[in-house]
């Protein structure tokens, strides 16, 4: 399926390679490919990830690295709504 970002997660995606990048270059690399990776998987599999309580959200969860990818599911495609650690409060968008 065809993959669409909202502007927030793509604010995220680059405030996560900015925080990583300044202290190990390898490491943001190597996060910034586990979360391309999972939106491979979204848009391969867009019913293949935990649903939340709002029933137009899910969540893909990233094994490797402790983040999560929000999205909606549309006719024409997934939109990415935000990409955020797992260790912060909640998304005010998350229900579950």
């Amino acid at each position: 399926m065809r993959v669409r970002y909202r502007a927030q997660a793509l604010a995220d995606i680059d405030e996560i390679r900015r925080y990583l990048q300044k202290r190990s270059p390898s490491g943001a690399r190597n996060v910034l490919r586990s979360i391309y990776a999972a939106v491979k998987f979204i848009a391969d599999n867009p019913r293949g990830s935990e649903e939340t309580d709002d029933p137009d959200v899910h969540v893909k969860v990233i094994l490797e690295y402790p983040y999560k990818i929000f999205y909606s599911i549309h006719a024409e495609g997934v939109e990415i709504l935000h990409v955020r650690h797992s260790a912060r409060r909640p998304w005010e968008g998350e229900q579950s």
